[in-house]
């Protein structure tokens, strides 16, 4: 396989590469049990998806899964398509997920386990196969990235099998996958789009914004702002112009659009959400999106 000469001590605006392609074979396995695990009604309740059921989560992320495999492993594109703009792209994103769904949202439980199992054990053994460092079929468009490398793809890859399974924890009232080794990994992902969101953000070279995300499975980042952008950090957390501080359990959630984060308060309780400092650069934190669509 190609390669791009980038070697493992490498960073992706200023942080590491995220190495986490063992860590899909083991996302998958719980996700497997815990559908394994359901009741008849639960395949039916809401989710925090607003047009999704269970079921319709459960059919996205086999969808998903079998799609890519088809176009990246197997070469396979059915459909000649024209992305000029990220609305293109969301678009389109759009509307394969609903396709998707509403074919896979037929099947039976059992069907779709089955299904599932086989197409998760099929991901995991290909995204393992790939060099990390290669050129990605495709780019990790909610970072801003024009190219990405397979290591971005695969963590991206996590993040989608991660935070999909738990919204369907969530709405069963099944206990969360809150464990470091799996977690970490996935909110590490999402802020890698914190360069890109405040692209346009106008600030003072050495401007620090704190992101401080609670919980065994959190850590602080610190974005500055450089001579001709943002960028990754090691600073000290009392050295920030903005600090925002989540809880793990709700970060997820603000990064996926899974809560509306206009009206946090300022002196809502620390557990939650605070924003410190200057407000304007802390609340741009707060609208960060790694996802598409």
């Amino acid at each position: 396989m190609l390669s791009w000469g980038i070697r493992m001590n490498d960073q992706s605006n200023g942080l590491a590469p995220i190495l986490c392609a063992h860590l899909l074979g083991k996302v998958d396995e719980e996700l497997v049990d815990l559908l394994n695990a359901l009741e008849p009604r639960e395949w039916d309740l809401q989710t925090i998806a607003p047009l999704w059921k269970v079921r319709d989560v459960t059919a996205h992320l086999l969808d998903t899964a079998l799609r890519k495999l088809s176009m990246v492993r197997d070469s396979c594109y059915v459909e000649t398509v024209t992305i000029r703009s990220q609305q293109d792209l969301i678009a389109l994103v759009n509307r394969l997920n609903a396709e998707g769904v509403t074919v896979y949202r037929r099947l039976s439980p059992r069907v779709l386990i089955d299904m599932m199992k086989s197409a998760c054990e099929q991901s995991a053994r290909f995204h393992e196969s790939l060099d990390p460092f290669a050129p990605a079929t495709f780019n990790v468009s909610w970072a801003g990235e024009d190219r990405s490398l397979n290591w971005f793809d695969t963590a991206r890859e996590l993040t989608e099998r991660w935070h999909h399974q738990q919204q369907i924890r969530l709405a069963t009232n099944r206990p969360g996958i809150m464990t470091r080794d799996l977690y970490h990994p996935v909110l590490d992902c999402f802020v890698r789009g914190l360069p890109h969101a405040f692209r346009d953000v106008d600030a003072p070279v050495g401007t620090v914004v704190l992101l401080e995300i609670a919980g065994e499975c959190g850590g602080q980042w610190f974005l500055s702002k450089g001579p001709t952008r943002w960028n990754f950090v090691a600073r000290p957390a009392e050295e920030f112009t903005s600090r925002v501080t989540m809880s793990q359990e709700l970060a997820w959630r603000v990064f996926t659009k899974g809560m509306d984060t206009k009206d946090i308060d300022r002196d809502s309780p620390r557990e939650q959400i605070t924003v410190e400092g200057n407000r304007e650069l802390g609340e741009k934190v707060l609208g960060l999106t790694s996802i598409v669509g």
